[in-house]
């Protein structure tokens, strides 16, 4: 075999795990589609879909995992090479975690049509889902492209998820707090807006992957975090005032 022949198979093997992980991407973005429509209008034949779909995103992680094997065993790749190979891993890796959690939400959606509808809250929470959608596109698109500049921009959008979980987590628990009869409602709810923050650091996670696959190092700057649900209090005596007004 000659050294050409060599060259132009390795790029075939690169290749195909690009696409394998760019195809896998795209039905994890089809999941979390159809789980916030199926969370929208309380559609349990939605969230079946978003169920079964979850196998298939399965299946391509571990072809891809044997494919990634393979050419790191024949292969040996070094420097920007194995950074291909071992970010594309890792990413992948993001993307299964993020179908997971789509599962999760249609798992939760089933039992929220049964439940009292918090019109406003579930809004948000579409509004939170496409932010996170959008990130899951663009950190895609710059896998793809290679392109940092991309990447950093979506490390920064995640700190706008965290904030609207915040706004979330606060409404829900006055909600709970106003009449115990939301309780299980509301805590499905967080549960989910939990769900889909987390989307929002793998997302974010994968644009940093990217940036050290593309220069072979991690962005100085830590991400910034906007998460303060653990240290969040809500004031009955805010519930009982605002009732009163």
């Amino acid at each position: 075999m000659n050294e050409d022949h060599i060259v132009t198979s390795f790029n075939d093997d690169l290749n195909h795990l690009e696409s394998l992980l760019l195809t896998m991407g795209g039905l994890v973005e089809q999941q979390l589609i159809v789980a916030t429509t199926a969370l929208q209008k309380r559609d349990r034949s939605l969230a079946k879909q978003v169920l079964m779909g979850d196998r298939k995103i399965n299946e391509l992680e571990a072809e891809l995992n044997d494919a990634a094997i393979k050419v790191l065993a024949l292969r040996q790749p070094f420097a920007a090479d194995l950074r291909n190979v071992v970010m594309t891993l890792k990413i992948a890796a993001h993307l299964e975690r993020i179908g997971d959690y789509t599962k999760n939400m249609a798992r939760r959606t089933n039992t929220i049509t049964k439940a009292a509808a918090f019109i406003g809250s579930v809004s948000t929470l579409v509004r939170m889902s496409e932010l996170v959608q959008n990130m899951i596109t663009a950190v895609l698109d710059a896998y793809n492209k290679r392109d940092i500049d991309a990447a950093e921009i979506i490390r920064a959008q995640d700190e706008s998820v965290d904030q609207m979980l915040n706004t979330l987590f606060r409404e829900l628990l006055t909600y709970m707090m106003e009449d115990t009869r939301n309780i299980s409602g509301c805590m499905h709810l967080l549960f989910i807006a939990k769900n889909i923050e987390r989307m929002g650091d793998h997302a974010a996670e994968i644009a940093q992957e990217i940036i050290f696959l593309v220069t072979g190092e991690w962005p100085q700057e830590k991400r910034i975090k906007g998460d303060i649900t653990s240290k969040m209090i809500v004031n009955p005596d805010d519930i009982e005032n605002k009732s009163e007004t």
